[in-house]
């Protein structure tokens, strides 16, 4: 792509900067190192843009304060006493079940990972965000909490300009159909594979 020229021009009745401003699916994936951070990279350029961020984490125990947070929370009181960038808002479902599958039994989290979403679709409809995180969403969907068509059908027909980006191993095939921009973290190597343990900084 020679100076950022696309490979083809679609007959969609669009103009270079409709299509160009399109707002975009994005989901991250696989096995590699990297999906939420990269997702959180791409809200600081929201953050700085002046879009309001809402983060959505479905996995990640609600008592875990990942750098990311702290960061992007820190930018949402600037906005608020300085107007620069956009106001940010965090939100965490239910009290963590990824790999420990912690406290409550699973009709619990399938209903807190259900009304979640709830919550998201009312805020797509609503327009509330410009851009939004759905962290480790691909899970529940997994799970069979929440139903891929009815996410794809949301997706597909949410309104306005909201940027939406979902993180996750194991999409659906559903998701990936919608998604306007996909990419898989590959693993080549990962500390955990010589016995080292997360560390400040790096994981959280």
């Amino acid at each position: 792509m020679p100076q950022g020229q696309t490979p083809s021009t679609p007959d969609d009745g669009l103009t270079t900067r409709q299509r160009r401003n399109r707002p975009l699916v994005v989901v991250h994936h696989g096995a590699g190192k990297g999906k939420s951070t990269a997702a959180f990279g791409l809200a600081l350029r929201a953050w700085n843009q002046g879009w309001s961020i809402g983060v959505f984490q479905f996995v990640k125990s609600a008592k875990w304060r990942i750098g990311e947070q702290a960061a992007l929370e820190a930018l949402g009181e600037v906005h608020t006493s300085t107007g620069q960038g956009g106001p940010v808002e965090w939100h965490k479902m239910g009290s963590g079940w990824s790999w420990s599958r912690r406290a409550g039994c699973e009709e619990d989290h399938a209903a807190d990972a259900l009304e979640g979403w709830r919550e998201i679709q009312r805020r797509l409809a609503a327009e509330t965000h410009g851009f939004y995180v759905l962290d480790e969403f691909t899970y529940p969907i997994k799970w069979g909490w929440i139903d891929p068509h009815e996410v794809a059908e949301t997706l597909s027909s949410r309104p306005g300009h909201q940027h939406v980006v979902i993180t996750g191993r194991d999409p659906h095939p559903t998701l990936i159909e919608v998604a306007d921009l996909v990419t898989e973290m590959t693993k080549v190597k990962h500390p955990f594979d010589s016995g080292q343990k997360g560390q400040r900084g790096i994981e959280w």
